[in-house]
């Protein structure tokens, strides 16, 4: 039995500095990703080195994700920020070098893409595991909104910034922008405390526990609770849908919609002004009482707009919902993930969430293999009727689900703060994209 961390943890300022650091280095890394793609794609002109691109950002968090979480669970998480967010400046700071001296390669990129991949693997689990213990559970909801709020930002900016830097910067100058960008994320870790959960059984976390037992310690955690599991699986199926439906866009846009390039870019930015518009009000809001009834409706209404977008006409329907879906995907994302640190043990936190991306990770590759083939034979609008039907019959079927439906009734399992005496409780969350990632549009 745990207790709400204590009253130090209400004063919002050290929090605020935290997110307003790392999204300002979260503009930076956005820009830069684009001026990088834009550069290989320049230099190659090749569909497969931009999926091999694509594929060496994201190989360490979904390969190695389960092993992260045990050493997150094991370190100290703000040791890990403060090198994960270091260990990716370096990485744009080489590739600043190699651009300016002329010695990039497709291949040089690649590795310190997977650098900077591994690094934001370690980042993003560490600041989400230790959100729980720094803000009070009656605003994870609502920082869970912000972070919507800023992805549905970045969806819209980052490519205009990012050609913009180009526009006036080499691509080097953009690298020496993440970098100088990332500082703000760093210095303020330097001076705030992160705290560190104590485990109820301490021979669980003995160092000298193999990283194998530990993570099939997360694992049994897990399939030891069904609602968690329930949604864990809720989270890898919208996954699978989802992803190869949106990347299935152009194609439903020339094919089925008669539009070209600029309408795409309209859809595409239909759901990031959707996603503002939704972060704000969850922020505002707070989602219900009962969390899992803000996810459960929501559900079912985001497996609706997929399929009006589906059966859609015309363009000027199809845009309206993509603007609904916008709107409706951070009432799906946010409680969530304000669910799981709310309810989730904070010794086992780095393990769930880390298990949870590598799984919904794994789930858009085999979703992407299945919808091609489906999209082919069938035409690309039944891809997207499946995957409305899919979250729709998963928001319906929550409500006859005790076990999820009750998922935030059990006991707290947050260490209380007190086993952390010594030390102020301050604020941070990550407004990192992969952190809301598991589920994406």
């Amino acid at each position: 039995m745990t207790q709400e961390p204590s009253t130090q943890a209400e004063h919002m300022t050290p929090f605020l500095i935290l997110w307003t650091g790392e999204a300002i280095s979260l503009v930076g890394t956005m820009a830069a990703q684009f001026a990088l793609i834009w550069w290989l794609t320049k230099e190659t002109g090749s569909a497969a080195v931009l999926s091999m691109a694509t594929l060496f950002g994201l190989l360490p968090s979904v390969a190695f994700g389960p092993v992260i979480g045990v050493l997150v669970d094991r370190w100290d998480r703000k040791r890990v920020m403060l090198i994960s967010d270091a260990m990716v400046a370096l990485a744009s700071l080489t590739l600043a070098y190699l651009f300016f001296t002329h010695t990039a390669t497709p291949s040089s990129v690649f590795v310190i893409l997977f650098l900077r991949g591994l690094g934001n693997a370690f980042q993003s689990p560490a600041m989400v595991a230790s959100t729980s213990l720094m803000v009070p559970r009656r605003h994870l909801t609502r920082i869970q909104g912000l972070n919507q709020l800023l992805q549905g930002g970045m969806n819209i900016i980052a490519a205009p910034l990012g050609a913009l830097l180009l526009a006036v910067l080499s691509i080097s100058g953009v690298m020496l922008v993440d970098v100088a960008t990332a500082l703000f994320a760093i210095i303020p870790l330097l001076f705030i405390h992160v705290p560190r959960p104590s485990p109820a059984n301490s021979a669980a976390r003995d160092q000298a526990n193999s990283i194998w037992t530990d993570m099939r310690a997360g694992v049994r955690y897990l399939l030891n609770r069904k609602g968690h599991l329930s949604l864990v699986v809720m989270v890898c199926l919208i996954n699978g849908c989802l992803v190869p439906a949106f990347s299935l866009l152009p194609l439903l846009v020339s094919r089925e919609l008669g539009g070209n390039a600029a309408k795409l870019a309209w859809l595409s930015s239909a759901v990031g002004i959707g996603t503002i518009t939704g972060g704000i009000l969850l922020g505002i809001w707070g989602g219900t009482r009962r969390r899992i009834m803000t996810v459960l409706p929501a559900l079912i209404g985001l497996g609706a707009g997929v399929i009006a977008l589906g059966i859609a006409p015309s363009y000027v329907p199809a845009l309206a919902a993509m603007l609904v879906i916008g709107l409706i995907v951070p009432f799906v994302n946010g409680p969530i993930q304000a669910i799981l640190q709310a309810t989730i043990a904070a010794e086992y936190q780095g393990r769930v969430f880390t298990l949870m991306g590598s799984l919904a990770g794994m789930m858009a590759p085999l979703g992407l293999l299945l919808a091609s083939p489906v999209a082919e034979l069938t035409g690309v609008r039944a891809w997207y009727v499946t995957a409305g039907l899919v979250c729709f019959s998963m928001g319906v079927a929550g409500f006859l689900m005790p076990s999820l439906l009750q998922i935030e009734s059990a006991p707290n399992e947050l260490p209380s703060p007190r086993r952390d005496a010594g030390h102020a409780i301050l604020f941070e969350s990550s407004p990192d994209a992969t952190s809301q990632e598991t589920m994406t549009c």
